[in-house]
């Protein structure tokens, strides 16, 4: 407390008290003015209920990924790469014959890396580089999806010897996600009636409404191998899942 904060409260908190008021120092927490107050600061918060719902909405798949590549070993990584490009520029060239557009087409890993001897741990023998491995993976997108199996038999003809997986997909689901979204609206507030009931309590309006995630699930594909040599690789599509997650905090009251 300085001299010159001592001239400027002390004359006030005199004045203050010569005519009945208070006044608030920064110093001082201000009391409750009475016992009314004191209690309205005291009051409990009516219950809450907090829930959460979800729904899955299922809709057509309207292309397919297909995710395969080169994988090729040799002595030095420079040879590793030129043969893995080699091999990579068949896989590229199969995709333009079965009708892939070059938009469609896309490198999704590219990686070199030695190649090391494993010995055993008891053996006393150093690992050693003994190759080098490179890997070149292209990501495609098959529009019609009665040519998934053909496109996937094509890259392998070419030199493909690592498919990674298919998936389906969809172009536009935006107005599916909100259907989805007031499904999982629409079992919130069933659920919560349900509680609700179940506890002897009224609801009495929504605090608080978020929604969690929303997202497309995409199907991997299921493939099997055809014993007809002439026939393409048999595959199933599925169904795309989309699903919605919402929360919510609901006022409850006793009846």
């Amino acid at each position: 407390e300085t001299p010159m904060l001592r001239s400027l409260l002390y004359p006030a908190l005199a004045a203050g008290l010569a005519t009945g008021l208070v006044l608030a120092s920064p110093f001082v927490s201000p009391a409750p003015a009475n016992a009314q107050a004191l209690n309205q600061m005291q009051t409990i918060a009516p219950p809450t209920l907090t829930l959460s719902a979800s729904a899955d909405l299922q809709i057509a798949p309207e292309f397919a990924t297909i995710r395969s590549g080169v994988v090729s070993r040799a002595d030095s990584a420079e040879q590793a790469v030129r043969e893995n490009g080699n091999a990579m520029s068949g896989v590229f060239a199969a995709l333009r014959r079965e009708g892939i557009a070059e938009a469609d087409m896309q490198t999704a890993n590219l990686s070199v890396s030695p190649v090391y001897t494993n010995p055993r741990y008891d053996s006393g023998e150093e690992r050693r580089i003994i190759g080098y491995e490179a890997r070149n993976t292209v990501s495609a997108k098959v529009r019609d999806l009665t040519d998934v199996g053909e496109v996937l038999d094509a890259m392998v003809r070419a030199g493909a010897n690592n498919i990674e997986g298919i998936t389906f997909g969809a172009e536009d689901t935006a107005d599916a996600m909100d259907e989805a979204r007031r499904m999982a609206v629409a079992r919130l507030l069933e659920k919560a009636e349900l509680f609700a009931d179940a506890a002897g309590q009224n609801l009495c309006g929504i605090r608080r409404l978020a929604e969690n995630f929303s997202r497309p699930q995409f199907a991997n594909a299921v493939a099997t191998r055809s014993f007809a040599e002439d026939s393409a690789t048999p595959i199933a599509a599925g169904s795309l899942t989309l699903t919605a997650t919402v929360n919510a905090d609901f006022c409850i009251e006793g009846d």
